[in-house]
C-alpha cells in the first residue's frame, strides 16, 4: 500500500529521489541484524509462522492437505461450503481514496460480499484491515481518506534531519493514527475472524534479504498480546514506507534463543499487488473447502493504468521523479498480468477496478483532502450504481 501517490505525486517521489541522493550522508541506526542462516526459524512477537517469503511456497502450506474432515472444519469451518471472494488492494498513496470510496459504494449497492481472503500493499495495507472487518468500518475509511491532510499523517523533516537521518518525512503521526483507528477491539475482531478460517495478509519488502514478505495479520492478531498489536502496527507502517521518503521500520525477531532485528520497507518495492505465495494450488484449496461456485478475485488498483503525457523539465529531480513513476506504473501492470494468468490457471474469476482515466484532478500536496474527497466520491458513485468491473471468467 502506498501512503503516497507513488505513480504521480511529485513531492513524494521527489523525497524518494532526495533520499537516494543523500543516502551516503545518512547515519546508520544501531542494529542487531538477523543472520541469513537462521532466517527460516524466526518468530516475531512470540508468534510462529507469522510471515513467509512471497516468492516461494511455505512448508506450512502443505500441512492442510493432511488434515482430516474434522480438522478442516475446526480450522476453516467459517469459510467452508460457501462462495468465496478474494480482495486484493494495491498501493497508490492518496489514490487509496478511490478504493475506500468503491468499497463504501459497493456496500450501498447491496452486493458487497464477505471476503475470505484480503491482501494489501502500501496504501492497500492501510485499507485492508477495515475492508476485512466489513462494511461497518466504511466510515472509518471515509474519515481516513477524505478528512486528513499531509500534516495529519507525516512531518516533513528539515534539511539537517534529512542529511543525518534516513528519510524526508517522519511517520510518527501516522503511527499514532493507526493506534487510534485500529485499536485493541479491532485487532481482537481480526483475530476472531482468523479463527473462522479467513485471512488478512499484508506485504512488505525485507530490505536485508531483498525479498518480498507476506505477513499473516490474522494469525498475529489471534495472539492477543501487546507485542502482537505492536507488530501489526510495525508491519502496516513498513508496508507504506518507501525508502527515502518514509523511514524504514526495524522489526524485532527471535531465532535460536537470541533477539535480532530486520529492516522492512514498502511492499511496493517488490510488487504493487499480490495474491499469495508462489506455488499454492488454488484448485485444491477450493476443492478441500468445498467452495460453492467459482471463487472470484476482486482487484482494486488505486491508480490509473496510464500516467498520460507530461513535458518533463530536463533537470535531475524531475527526470528521476518521472522515471520512478514510470517504473512503478509498469511494475503494477506486470503484477496485474501475473495475477490474471494465475487466476486463469486456477479457474478463478478475475475482476479489476482502477481509477478512471478521465479523473484528471491533481493533488495540491502529498495528501490533499480535497483531491482525495473528490476521488472517494467518484469511487463511491460508480460502485453504488454497480461497478463495471473488467472481468474474466477463467477457464
Amino acid at each position: 500500500m502506498r501512503l503516497h501517490r507513488m505513480h504521480a505525486t511529485r513531492s513524494t517521489l521527489g523525497g524518494f529521489a532526495l533520499g537516494l541522493l543523500l543516502a551516503g550522508c545518512a547515519t546508520v541506526p544501531e542494529r542487531q541484524p538477523l543472520p541469513a542462516r537462521v532466517a527460516g526459524v524466526v518468530t516475531t512477537a512470540g508468534v510462529a509462522e507469522s510471515r513467509y517469503w512471497a516468492d516461494q511456497t511455505p512448508q506450512s502450506f502443505a500441512r492442510w492437505k493432511t488434515l482430516t474432515e474434522a480438522q478442516l472444519r475446526e480450522r476453516y469451518g467459517g469459510i467452508m461450503d460457501r462462495p468465496h471472494a478474494y480482495l486484493l488492494l494495491s498501493g497508490g498513496g492518496g489514490d487509496g481514496a478511490f478504493g475506500a470510496g468503491l468499497l463504501a459504494g459497493w456496500t450501498a449497492h447491496g452486493t458487497r460480499p464477505e471476503f475470505q481472503y484480503v491482501t494489501g500493499i502500501s496504501t492497500g495495507a492501510l485499507i485492508a484491515p477495515f475492508a476485512f472487518l466489513g462494511s461497518a468500518y466504511d466510515d472509518r475509511l471515509r474519515t481516513l481518506y477524505t478528512t486528513l491532510s499531509t500534516k495529519d499523517l507525516v512531518r516533513q523533516r528539515n534539511i539537517f534531519e534529512i542529511v543525518t537521518g534516513n528519510s524526508a518525512f517522519d511517520t510518527t503521526p501516522l503511527r499514532r493514527l493507526l493506534e487510534q483507528q485500529l485499536g485493541e477491539v479491532e485487532i481482537a475482531a481480526i483475530g476472531r475472524e482468523g479463527r473462522r478460517g479467513r485471512s488478512l495478509l499484508i506485504g512488505t519488502t525485507h530490505l536485508d534479504a531483498s525479498r518480498p514478505v507476506i505477513w499473516d495479520i490474522t494469525r498475529i492478531a489471534a495472539a492477543g498480546t501487546p507485542a502482537a498489536r505492536k507488530l501489526i502496527y510495525d508491519v502496516i507502517l513498513a508496508s507504506v514506507s518507501i525508502p527515502g521518503a518514509f523511514p524504514p521500520v526495524l522489526i524485532d525477531v527471535e531465532a535460536d534463543g537470541r533477539r535480532y532485528d530486520e529492516l522492512h520497507v514498502d511492499g511496493g518495492v517488490s510488487a504493487q499487488l499480490f495474491f499469495g505465495p508462489d506455488g499454492l494450488d488454488w484448485r485444491e484449496v477450493a476443492s478441500a473447502l468445498r467452495v460453492q461456485g467459482q471463487p472470484q478475485i476482486y482487484i482494486i488498483r488505486n491508480s490509473r493504468l496510464t500516467d498520460g503525457w507530461t513535458a518533463v523539465d530536463p533537470r535531475l529531480l524531475p527526470i528521476m521523479t518521472r522515471t520512478i513513476a514510470t517504473l512503478l506504473r509498469n511494475q503494477g501492470i506486470g503484477d496485474l498480468a501475473r495475477i490474471y494468468i494465475a487466476a486463469r490457471r486456477a479457474g478463478l474469476g478475475f475482476n479489476l477496478a482502477r481509477v478512471p482515466a478521465d479523473f484528471d484532478r491533481e493533488p495540491a500536496e502529498l495528501f490533499d483532502p480535497r483531491y482525495m474527497r473528490a476521488l472517494y466520491e467518484r469511487g463511491f458513485d460508480i460502485a453504488r450504481d454497480g461497478y463495471p468491473w473488467v472481468r474474466e471468467s477463467g477457464d
